[in-house]
């Protein structure tokens, strides 16, 4: 009987974020619903604000202390239900993984890929689960039936994972990649837009996009220059590594035909999680990345044919989304808005100091990057952590040349003032 009740208790484990007895539910939910009546009524822009409410969120994280973490735009960590859940899952697993894992853990993707389709406002059915945004859009620029001559146009200022691989493909296949480059920040949609439209040829297939530059946090237009190339029948395919769980908006309405996101970035969800959506219509004709029984099927789960990975750290994903959804979408862009314009005001008007993100909202949210004359990108973020203990990331390629600094939810105004203080007295020492 005992040994039943622990099998019950371990197969339960399979659905807990997607149950009443989630981690989420036991720590949070209560709590959560209190915080939020509290501030029924109240806009997104008062609440990003609201001190006490984010002190609430800061506490479900466990950074630690001694580092200010500000480069959250590279990976960010995870709340502590979800660390929990993953621990709980491998636990499980190593009792007996070919079992546990392929048996029990695996029956759990279908609530999570339903609970991703939700947060993403598509079709479960247009969702494959991965390891980050490289996979889920290498996927899609190997899977797309090109022939030599054909055009692919992207830009300079792209996630290098992704240029490596239409390089790739240019140089084995013949097909044509042409970049256009631009100088951030830009605050005109009919400059991108028009500069996407004039590089098209006949023989244009594909315009890559990506929705906010990693380098400097620069929105792109992206719906707008999606419904340019379809009037010229031109395919696109958007990288939102760095918009989804932090803009307010669902991928359908963006109007591409393609997009990858890494899941350990601003949704919070375990270290190595991605996903890939693909508008159903355009599955059938995508190659898998890697190997499938039927690489022409119409059903999104040929991407998902990944041999042995971490089921502990997919099924993770699941308390990830519980926490970012108890927050919302659009509250969350709002305070990750705040808290870069908190910082990036303050410093904006010294002397050398160069801002290389837009603080308009429309075309920067958490993202920004800053420079100060006479220390390189290198030196720069070198003395911000050895000085301070601050941990940003410098960005030096193409003609981008600056420090990005990227918060995250768990940020707090305390660690801002010392960003403040540190950028201050670098740029009056030179």
């Amino acid at each position: 009987m005992n040994n039943r009740r622990e099998f019950i208790k371990q197969v339960g484990l399979m659905t807990t974020a997607f149950a009443t007895n989630s981690l989420f539910n036991k720590v949070h939910a209560k709590d959560f619903e209190n915080i939020n009546e509290q501030r029924m009524g109240a806009n997104n822009v008062a609440v990003a604000k609201d001190e006490d409410y984010w002190s609430f969120i800061q506490q479900a994280y466990t950074v630690n202390p001694e580092i200010i973490e500000l480069n959250n735009g590279g990976v960010s960590p995870s709340p502590r239900i979800v660390q929990e859940a993953v621990e709980s899952f491998n636990k499980l697993s190593n009792q007996g993984p070919s079992y546990y894992m392929w048996r029990i853990l695996d029956q759990g993707r279908e609530p999570l890929r339903a609970k991703l389709a939700k947060l993403a406002g598509c079709d479960a059915h247009e969702i494959a689960i991965n390891r980050n945004a490289t996979e889920a859009l290498n996927t899609i620029i190997y899977g797309l039936d090109l022939q030599a001559g054909d055009e692919v146009v992207g830009t300079q200022q792209d996630y290098p994972n992704m240029m490596q691989a239409w390089q790739q493909r240019a140089r084995r296949e013949g097909i044509v990649y042409k970049q256009l480059s631009f100088d951030f920040p830009i605050e005109n949609d009919d400059i991108i837009v028009a500069s996407f439209e004039k590089a098209l040829t006949p023989k244009t297939k594909i315009l890559h996009i990506t929705h906010i530059i990693n380098w400097v946090g620069q929105i792109m237009p992206v719906k707008k220059i999606c419904a340019m190339a379809k009037k010229y029948g031109v395919e696109t395919v958007v990288d939102g590594a760095h918009s989804f769980a932090l803009l307010d908006f669902t991928i359908p309405e963006l109007g591409c035909d393609y997009f990858g996101t890494s899941l350990h970035k601003f949704l919070s969800a375990p270290i190595g999680t991605g996903m890939l959506w693909i508008k159903k219509e355009n599955i059938e004709k995508i190659w898998p990345l890697l190997c499938n029984g039927n690489p022409k099927s119409s059903d999104i789960r040929k991407f998902e044919t990944l041999g042995t990975r971490s089921f502990p750290i997919e099924q993770g994903i699941g308390e990830a989304i519980n926490f970012h959804t108890a927050i919302g979408n659009k509250r969350k862009e709002e305070r990750m808005r705040y808290l870069k314009d908190y910082w990036a005001t303050q410093v904006k008007d010294l002397k050398g100091v160069k801002l290389h993100t837009s603080l308009k909202p429309t075309y920067s949210c958490a993202i920004c990057g800053i420079s100060i004359e006479g220390i390189t990108p290198n030196d720069l973020n070198a003395q911000l952590f050895d000085d301070y203990k601050i941990h940003a990331s410098a960005m030096v390629y193409a003609n981008i040349n600056c420090v990005r600094i990227t918060p995250q939810v768990y940020t707090r105004l305390a660690d801002l003032d010392k960003l403040v203080d540190a950028i201050t007295t670098i740029a009056k020492r030179g």
